[in-house]
């Protein structure tokens, strides 16, 4: 696998910018290394086991089976030259499903953990399958390309009750259909432990990982996988843009919350 160096550069994204669109210029699979140590890796294709899991999630999402949160958005329609402005017409359907463990949020008069109510859902268990299985596979990946980030994050996890876990090495889960998001660092995740993020995409282009603190962009196409620590950098997701009627991109992903560390 090729190898990248980040190396850090000057910009001026903040917390909450959208994320505008960038050709991807990071498309090959890769091994990325700061500091001299790597950290992720990116693969262009998964394994076939995982990438049949992956259209098995995608194609539930997709359905009726399972509870998701609705947002209706403006769709882009490309960029105006002459006025340099993004474009948008009608509304775009995006939803967000998350599987796994629920930090504690006081502030909506919620405060203590649980687990996602759609796991209480009949038609909802193929789904929930697939992801658990798809999370697994995504660890032994890990441990096959990353060995000593996987073992660190097996240490990292020693301090988590079982019973919060998502696999092994996760707490959660969340699948986002259509939702680019604007740049954010995942705070909440066990500092030093990686995220994972599958892309499901049909007919759309866009919808990459931007790392403006590296001046990457992660080209996220379809049966993709991205591993990185989502809590060290900045990052957005660029402008998921339909090349063709019903295009879409959706990622799974799977993340450590560090919310559970220590909870009973």
């Amino acid at each position: 696998m090729k190898r990248i160096d980040l190396v850090p550069i000057t910009h001026n994204k903040k917390i909450g910018d959208t994320c505008e669109y960038y050709e991807p210029n990071v498309t090959e699979d890769c091994i990325f290394y700061a500091d001299g140590e790597p950290i992720g890796f990116y693969l262009t294709k998964m394994p076939d086991k995982m990438c049949k899991l992956a259209d098995l999630a995608n194609e539930q999402l997709r359905s009726k089976n399972v509870p998701k949160s609705m947002l209706n958005r403006r769709q882009v329609d490309g960029f105006d030259e002459k006025k340099g402005i993004w474009k948008y017409k009608n509304e775009v359907h995006q939803y967000s499903c998350i599987l796994g463990s629920i930090p504690p949020k006081p502030h909506m008069q919620r405060p203590y953990a649980s687990r996602s109510s759609v796991h209480l859902e009949k038609s909802a268990q193929t789904f929930i399958k697939a992801m658990l299985l798809l999370a697994k596979e995504s660890e032994d990946l890990i441990k096959q390309i990353l060995p000593e980030q996987y073992e660190k994050q097996v240490k990292l996890f020693q301090s988590v009750n079982k019973k919060w876990l998502f696999a092994n090495l996760f707490t959660s889960s969340i699948s986002n259909y259509n939702i680019s998001a604007p740049y954010h660092r995942d705070t909440g995740n066990i500092v030093g432990a990686v995220n994972v993020i599958i892309c499901k995409k049909h007919n759309s282009k866009g919808g990459d990982l931007n790392i403006p603190d590296y001046g990457a962009t992660i080209g996220q196409q379809d049966n993709s996988i991205l591993v990185y620590p989502a809590w060290k950098n900045l990052h957005g997701v660029t402008p998921i843009i339909p090349t063709h009627e019903g295009g879409y991109r959706n990622s799974l992903v799977f993340y450590p919350l560090k919310a559970f560390v220590g909870l009973d």
